[in-house]
């Protein structure tokens, strides 16, 4: 099939209009009439099964700890069981089903998302990926092929952003990333992150055992979130690279005051800081944004006041602020800056800056160009077109890249919508996308393992 590029750029703009009705027709006679090798209807029912474990008042929520977590999770294991893969919780919390390889020196190749949720989520943002693991584990079998290689299927902990100020919390421990002060961050309930961690079955004081040395190939399945796949009627979309995501919290501190007897000029409003803030972090994102050299955004995706009192001036505010780009300098850079501004506001409304603090910082990644070739020839033997695109998004395979070769396959969504609940993506699409995985798993079994590099410590 023809291959095409897209660039980081191709992310910008709002959704899609909807696509012609002759190009819908083409795609699905395209993907009807291609031997797949996976069962489509029984992929869909899995993942429709896991969108069901949900808060009823806000689908479709499962956030990772909760109650209708740990219930998913419990869904998850009994198909695992049913696949026939040995299950287990590892200290990282990630759960893990498995089957061993015919050789015992080989390694192991993973197949892996995560299926908790944002708040009025979707049914497709990770659990797809799992759920097209669990598929190629059962096709394996009912095929009986022993592959060389261990395979594992593993639901990491926590992608999303917890309640804990921590995202990917279960590939952060398996690559060794997931920090002593990372383990102490606090709910709003004043609970740590390593008491979360023994409730859903990890161990914090275990957390070395989690990390792996044995993986030699990690695939993750994952709908696009952008509109590149859908607008150009591609079929798969083969990730190049992942963006870094810095996550920064700062708080302002000034004098809580009665809003109508304190005169203008005695006021110490912390969010008058933070608001000006709020309008710095845009304009900056936008003059990193210009330069052209790559990928970069930036938003400010939380902002409290207190007291939060209509009649009271705000004595504290805080805000958390999530920048993303391919170019680590440019995440350094808008760190320095980010912190002479907020000095700078804080100043200028006559309050403190109580707070500046790093609460994740993921480097960017690229993917393993070994595999990326792998996935090509496999979506090309299937006849299914394929394009190289950039992902704008954070992802478990970020963490995976820095101790083994990874590699993504996206597949569409409906007009780019995700992290909520008009999230979409056709069974059609799904399939495609888990068919290439078990392609190209088979043959990376049967070429050997690949060299690689670990990246340098940061």
């Amino acid at each position: 099939m023809r291959e095409r590029r897209f660039s980081p750029a191709s992310y910008g703009g709002g959704p899609s209009s909807a696509l012609p009705e002759r190009k819908q027709t083409i795609l699905k006679m395209t993907r009807t009439s291609t031997n797949l090798g996976v069962d489509g209807g029984r992929l869909w029912a899995d993942i429709m099964a896991l969108a069901n474990i949900t808060d009823a008042a806000a689908p479709y929520t499962r956030r990772s700890f909760s109650k209708l977590f740990l219930d998913g999770r419990q869904w998850l294991t009994h198909r695992f069981h049913e696949a026939g893969l040995a299950t287990r919780i590892d200290t990282a919390g990630n759960l893990i089903g498995r089957i061993e390889g015919s050789d015992p020196q080989a390694g192991t190749i993973i197949i892996g998302s995560h299926s908790d949720t944002v708040p009025s989520g979707g049914r497709f943002d990770g659990i797809a990926g799992v759920a097209a693991g669990l598929e190629i584990a059962r096709v394996l079998r009912e095929r009986n092929i022993v592959l060389r290689h261990a395979l594992e299927i593993i639901d990491f902990l926590a992608e999303e952003p917890s309640e804990y100020g921590v995202s990917c919390v279960g590939s952060r421990g398996m690559s060794g990333k997931l920090t002593a002060a990372q383990l102490q961050f606090s709910n709003q309930q004043g609970e740590r992150l390593e008491q979360a961690l023994a409730r859903v079955g990890g161990d914090a004081s275990r957390l070395a055992q989690a990390r792996r040395t044995d993986i030699r190939a990690a695939f993750e399945l994952h709908i696009e979130q952008g509109t590149v796949l859908e607008g150009g009627g591609i079929d798969v979309g083969l990730v190049t690279a992942i963006v870094g995501i810095t996550r920064i919290e700062i708080v302002f501190e000034g004098a809580a005051g009665h809003a109508g007897a304190t005169p203008m000029h005695r006021r110490h409003d912390a969010l008058v800081a933070a608001a000006r803030l709020v309008d710095r972090v845009r304009i900056l994102a936008e003059e990193f944004a210009g330069r052209g050299k790559g990928y970069f955004v930036a938003t400010t995706g939380v902002l409290e006041a207190k007291p939060n009192a209509s009649n009271v001036i705000p004595g504290t505010a805080r805000l958390v602020i999530d920048a993303r780009s391919e170019l680590r300098e440019d995440l350094v850079e808008f760190r320095e800056r980010l912190d002479k501004e907020s000095l700078g506001v804080a100043q200028a409304a006559s309050v403190e800056r109580a707070a500046f603090q790093t609460l994740s910082d993921a480097l960017p990644s690229a993917c393993d160009e070994g595999l990326r070739h792998l996935l090509k020839a496999a979506a090309a033997r299937l006849g299914l077109s394929f394009v190289d695109i950039a992902s704008g998004a954070g992802h478990d395979a970020a963490f995976l890249s820095q101790i083994a070769p990874a590699a993504m396959v996206f597949i569409a969504c409906k007009e780019g919508a995700s992290h909520c609940p008009e999230e979409w993506s056709e069974p059609e699409e799904i399939t495609a996308g888990t068919a290439v995985i078990l392609e190209t798993v088979l043959a990376f079994d049967r070429g050997g393992d690949q060299s690689f590099v670990p990246a340098a410590p940061h």
